[in-house]
This record gives structure tokens, sequence and C-alpha cells, in this order.
């Protein structure tokens, strides 16, 4: 499955841990960006964390495609931290104001995104840009196969 070039507005990608992509805010941005996230991942050898990380990049640039009118980017970078290493995932969008988690009734259409970043991630937060906001989280990627 190829990635259309219209699908990506610009690439910075490097062999040394760090990925990263804009898409513009269009629906296919979802489906390419995810995966983008799984390639790369499979590419490094983190299969172990590929199915998580590409599920939370989905309904963080869902949320981003929701609530802002621009470019949204998508960063990966690879880091060790003591025995295992760190995966850190950044959604950048153009909107300032940060995201709000919030407990979903069973019938909402929408209102889990956050609250499944929360619950799958080691670490997550939000900080200003000078132009928008990054959603960031941090997923463990234990040694071994499929690991470091």
């Amino acid at each position: 499955m190829g990635v259309l070039a219209g699908e990506v507005i610009g690439v910075i990608d490097s062999e040394g841990g760090c990925a990263e992509w804009v898409f513009p805010a269009a629906p296919d941005a979802v489906r390419t960006a995810r995966l983008l996230v799984r390639r790369t991942l499979c590419g490094w050898g983190l299969d172990s964390v590929g199915d998580i990380a590409a599920l939370l990049v989905s309904e963080l640039v869902t949320n981003a495609l929701r609530h802002a009118t621009g470019p949204i980017g998508v960063r990966l970078v690879r880091r060790p931290a003591g025995p295992d290493g760190v995966l850190l995932v950044e959604v950048s969008d153009p909107l300032p104001d940060p995201p709000r988690e919030r407990v979903a009734r069973p019938g909402d259409e929408s209102g889990r995104g956050l609250h499944l970043v929360a619950s799958s991630a080691s670490r997550w937060g939000t900080r200003p840009g000078a132009v928008g906001k990054t959603v960031w989280f941090e997923l463990a990627v234990p040694e071994g196969p499929g690991g470091w």
C-alpha cells in the first residue's frame, strides 16, 4: 500500500531514530499517518509498539482534524532510557487550545481519544508551540526482539 504524494506535505525522515511528517488537514491524513508510523516502527525493529502507537496517532490526528484547520505534524523519536527504550510520539496542529480529556458516555460518538492515550501511554501531555500546540505521549519499548 503506497502513500500518495498529495497525502503528505513534508517529510523529514532520518536513520538516527527520528521521523517527522506534515499532513494536510484532510481525512486521508489519519490513514496515511497510521501507515507511516507502522512502517517506520517496523523498519526500526519496534514492532512491539507498532499497533498501539498507530492507534494513538490515529486518535490524535483525528482530534486535530476535528478541531484545527491547518497542517498536522507527526513526529517519532526513539531514545534509550535505562534498561529499556522509550518511543516519543508528537502530534502538532495550529490550534493553540489544549485538548481536554473527558469521560464519554456509552452512546457518545467521540470523546474517548485522550482517555485512550492516557490509559495506554506511560506518560503524555501537551505543550504550546510558536503556533498551535503539540500533544505528546511516550511508550516504553522493552529490550529484546521487537524492542531495542
